[in-house]
């Protein structure tokens, strides 16, 4: 009889999935709709997935401890490992300061590549004080710099200076992430 043998689970292509990540005003949010335009993978923003009342500590100009952070962090690696199970990739637009919190979003998706997008404050406060409409307040950068962990020499980041414009920002990482 035909069709008897083991069933074989569909092949799903492999994917790929980026987290373009820096402190609040770096341009993570532009960068990853760039790359998300210029090759179809899935865009998500990661303040999307935090709850209200992390929302709330953050408008209130107070940052969020671990204790807010790693329950958000699960549920976007989790998100990333269901979207590589469908065989869709992502880019996702995440701050991931510290080494923990890369090291719970690598345990989502099978491979998982890093763009920081990194550069004088200056630049950042600048940047910040002209966006309008986010609830992150720029009285919230210097804790934000405080808590970025450069990436360690075992950590597979591409670091991009916030100094180049949004456009040369997507350019670099397109190139250097072969996408």
């Amino acid at each position: 009889m035909t069709g008897d043998g083991p069933s074989v689970p569909a092949q799903v292509r492999p994917t790929r999935h980026i987290v373009v990540m820096g402190v609040s005003g770096s341009g993570k949010t532009t960068v990853a709709r760039g790359i998300a335009a210029a090759t179809g993978l899935t865009f998500v923003e990661a303040d999307e997935f935090h709850p209200p009342a992390n929302v709330a500590l953050m408008r209130a100009g107070v940052p969020l401890d671990d204790t807010h952070r790693w329950p958000w962090l699960r549920e976007l690696a989790g998100w990333m490992a269901a979207r590589a199970t469908e065989g869709t990739s992502t880019v996702l637009a995440c701050s991931a300061l510290r080494r923990a919190y890369r090291d719970v979003l690598r345990e989502g998706p099978p491979s998982l590549d890093f763009v920081l997008l990194d550069g004088p404050a200056e630049v950042i406060r600048a940047r910040m004080a002209r966006r309008t409409g986010h609830y992150m307040p720029a009285s919230l950068l210097d804790s934000q710099i405080a808590t970025l962990e450069r990436p360690e020499p075992d950590e597979r980041i591409l670091t991009l200076d916030v100094s180049l414009t949004p456009e040369e920002l997507v350019a670099a990482a397109l190139d250097l992430l072969r996408l």
